[in-house]
């Protein structure tokens, strides 16, 4: 009979929980491993060469435009469509409301990219941290500032928690300028983070020819 009755009870037991749980605890997702980011991250090609200052500002001016002239969430183009064609990871990263907070469920997730981004078939790759926030019915100006101090505070992190090269990394916020979901505004997956591979580094230039390396300095004899 108890055998029978137990699981019931521990059943009942799971059920009550989630309904007790906010809905993000009950549905939470397990942070990404090092290998997925990696997978998506590592078939760049050619990248668009980008005036990221430029884009910030762009992507501003656009964000005051008036109601009237706006085509709404639905219809508004993408403002730099170039990075839908480069290889990127999305995933969700939890703030404390209306900052740049990184909440502590988040870190592992946020450990994983760091990991991921010294992973030796990525080290030859920058990477471009672009902050989204979806549709919520607050000004889009505001959204651009804030998803643009999240992204910086993502790059933040890796740079100086991580020792990544501070050139490897750039952010940019884009607000509702760019939708992951144009269809649903106001869908979660438009307030995710996303890490995009944006160019490859430099090659380390050759050294001149006939240029011979330094001579080593032989050490004094020891005197007896």
């Amino acid at each position: 009979m108890r055998a029978t009755v137990l699981p019931r009870i521990v059943l009942a037991l799971g059920a009550a929980l989630a309904l007790a749980l906010p809905s993000g605890a009950a549905h939470a997702q397990a942070a990404p491993t090092r290998d997925d980011i990696v997978e998506k991250l590592n078939h760049f090609e050619e990248g668009p060469d980008l005036d990221l200052a430029a884009l910030k500002q762009q992507v501003l001016e656009r964000a005051k435009t008036r109601i009237k002239r706006d085509p709404g969430p639905v219809n508004r183009p993408l403002i730099v469509p170039e990075l839908a064609t480069l290889p990127a990871f999305s995933t969700p990263i939890q703030f404390d409301q209306d900052t740049p907070i990184i909440q502590p469920g988040s870190y592992q997730t946020v450990g994983r990219i760091g990991d991921a981004l010294v992973h030796v078939s990525l080290l030859p790759y920058t990477f471009l941290i672009v902050g989204h926030i979806e549709s919520n019915g607050k000004p889009r100006e505001a959204n651009v500032i804030l998803s643009q101090r999240r992204a910086d505070a993502i790059r933040d992190v890796l740079v100086n928690t991580f020792k990544i090269s501070a050139k490897r990394i750039q952010s940019i916020g884009l607000g509702e300028e760019q939708f992951l979901d144009r269809a649903h505004p106001s869908a979660a997956i438009n307030g995710q983070m996303q890490i995009i591979t944006l160019a490859k580094l430099p090659d380390e230039p050759p050294p001149a020819a006939g240029t011979a390396p330094p001579a080593a300095k032989k050490k004094p004899a020891k005197k007896r």
